[in-house]
């Protein structure tokens, strides 16, 4: 099946300093397929987090665009920017930061409260079925205190997904978890890709085995240096 672009970045650069400049990308051009599972690697400091970070509207480029949809976000003010991120993305960060003075339910409304939904029986149900399709439907009541590092982890992936996101991006989800927790993780995170046909976009440190219709973008020194579809 041929798939629409949903991301095209060019000609991107980001320089931060003023009298001391760093240049940390340089002349990014990319382009994602709408459902499409992308692995972004490189050593630390490649700039591999700077660029998920300019394609989330969380930073933007020094030059060059970024276009999600038909929408060149890189030119969007902030306002403009924090509704279309609540909207368009789901995010997983290393930390998982879930609000502690809400359960993993209430945690995983959030979206919707941030999109200004009505939080009613329907909306808990579709967040109870997340959790259930994340392995936690025992833990709904459960604050974040009472869950493990990767239960956590697994409450903020389904957060990330509930507000029907095009796009989910993963910044070093597993960061923080041992080895044999990751692995979970990320056959779960493939599962949800798998399930709800979203574009995934995945920052990693860690030794990934890209399986077949995987995509990994290798960054070094600001630069794509290897891209592979497997």
């Amino acid at each position: 099946m041929n798939r629409k672009n949903i991301i095209t970045i060019s000609n991107v650069y980001k320089t931060y300093g003023t009298k001391v400049k760093t240049e940390v990308l340089k002349n990014v051009n990319l382009k994602i397929k709408q459902g499409s599972f992308n692995w972004i690697i490189g050593a630390s400091g490649s700039g591999k987090t700077t660029l998920l970070n300019i394609i989330s509207g969380l930073d933007t480029p020094t030059s060059g665009n970024v276009t999600i949809n038909d929408n060149v976000i890189s030119t969007l003010n902030d306002r403009e920017l924090a509704k279309f991120r609540a909207n368009n993305l789901g995010f997983v960060f290393q930390s998982h930061y879930l609000l502690p003075e809400f359960n993993a339910l209430e945690n995983v409304l959030m979206p919707l409260r941030i999109q200004k939904k009505k939080i009613n029986k329907k909306t808990k149900k579709e967040a109870l079925d997340l959790l259930s399709s994340v392995g936690l439907s025992h833990v709904y009541k459960h604050y974040p205190k009472e869950m493990s590092g990767g239960e956590q982890q697994r409450v903020a992936i389904a957060r990330a997904i509930i507000g029907d996101p095009e796009l989910v991006i993963a910044d070093e989800p597993t960061g923080n978890l041992d080895s044999n927790t990751a692995k979970q993780v990320y056959d779960l995170i493939r599962e949800l890709h798998e399930k709800y046909n979203k574009t995934f976009i995945i920052v990693t440190h860690d030794r990934i085995d890209p399986k077949k219709g995987d995509r990994t973008i290798t960054i070094s020194d600001g630069k794509i240096i290897k891209d592979v579809v497997y």
